[in-house]
């Protein structure tokens, strides 16, 4: 167990942690939502520091970011827990374990023995993901800051729902990150995530304001958030700040507490795609789905494929130095 840096004492042995957009108050002995943190005699406590709960090689078009440095690999680490409870959760077996059965599973390994991992595989890029990594926030950042010093890129995989304190002093190791925008809807995102919306479009907009690169994905949910009106609400809060911001409208499949809705239909997803571009992003892809030509990236000047993917591999990939070679349209990314 490691100390957590962002807290704050307050009387009779409570602290505030300030790490999430929760700020949650903990009393002497007890824990915060998130499962994973717990006041100790007025000392804030991480549980999951050292632990990690999975750790993988993955594509970095599995995160999904499909501008950033396109078919290399990602070295991904996650510990168990969240800040959320999405009743539609995709990996509530290790999100939700410390809430849902009380345990805090993981393999001790320390930020150096990780990146070193990385390293002997050749990986270019840390992503802190499956899970979010604001809940292991000493942990990733102190991951991320030997992983800047070996010339590896970070990426975060997050919802998003993150304090302004937690998001400013990540920043300055933060490389890109895909932010899981599930609704635009608050009353969703309370009913259904247990959260907020607004700390989670205010993060969205931090993140790119400070030059990181960000990629959005909307799981869209028969019946909850594949309204007109929401996935065009979506897409003008994305245009307005950047046009250029890459859209990931991705299927659901019916799991953990969520299964009375069925599979998002192929035709939602190409018409929050329709929806997406019709508001004016440039770049708006489909997931979830099997040899679905949504997930390639198409020059938008000219419509030709320039990076041809078949799941969440690169087939063909005919940009040069970020540019369309048959028109010259230089698409934005972080291309090399």
């Amino acid at each position: 167990m490691k100390s957590v840096t962002l807290q704050s004492p307050l009387d009779h042995k409570r602290v505030q942690c300030d790490t999430c957009a929760h700020h949650c108050i903990i009393s002497d002995g007890e824990f915060g939502q998130c499962g994973v943190r717990k006041n100790d005699g007025g000392n804030l406590l991480s549980l999951v520091y050292g632990r990690a709960a999975a750790s993988n090689i993955d594509p970095i078009e599995k995160k999904p970011l499909f501008h950033f440095k396109p078919g290399q690999r990602a070295f991904s680490i996650a510990t168990v827990g969240c800040n959320l409870s999405c009743c539609f959760c995709q990996n509530y077996h290790i999100s939700q374990m410390p809430v849902d059965a009380g345990r805090i599973a993981g393999e001790t390994v320390l930020p150096d023995a990780i990146i070193n991992a990385a390293l002997r595989q050749r990986c270019h890029i840390m992503a802190y993901t499956y899970t979010e990594p604001a809940i292991y926030w000493d942990y990733a950042y102190d991951m991320a800051v030997i992983a800047r010093e070996h010339g590896l890129a970070n990426v975060f995989v997050t919802n998003g729902f993150w304090s302004g304190q937690g998001l400013k002093g990540m920043l300055p190791v933060m490389d890109a990150a895909n932010v899981d925008l599930k609704a635009f809807s608050d009353d969703t995102y309370r009913d259904y995530c247990g959260a907020r919306i607004k700390p989670v479009l205010d993060t969205i907009a931090a993140m790119h304001a400070a030059g990181v690169w960000v990629e959005v994905t909307t799981l869209v949910i028969p019946g909850l958030n594949d309204s007109d009106e929401e996935l065009r609400d979506i897409a003008r809060f994305l245009h307005d700040i950047d046009a250029d911001m890459p859209w990931h409208v991705s299927r659901f499949h019916p799991g953990y507490r969520m299964t009375d809705r069925p599979v998002t239909p192929f035709e939602t997803l190409q018409r929050a795609k329709e929806i997406g571009e019709s508001e004016g992003l440039r770049y708006v892809y489909t997931g979830n789905l099997p040899d679905d030509d949504g997930m390639s990236t198409h020059c938008p000047a000219c419509h030709v494929v320039v990076i041809r993917r078949i799941g969440f591999s690169i087939a063909e990939n005919i940009l040069q130095e970020g540019a369309c070679p048959g028109c010259g349209e230089i698409l934005s990314g972080i291309w090399q």
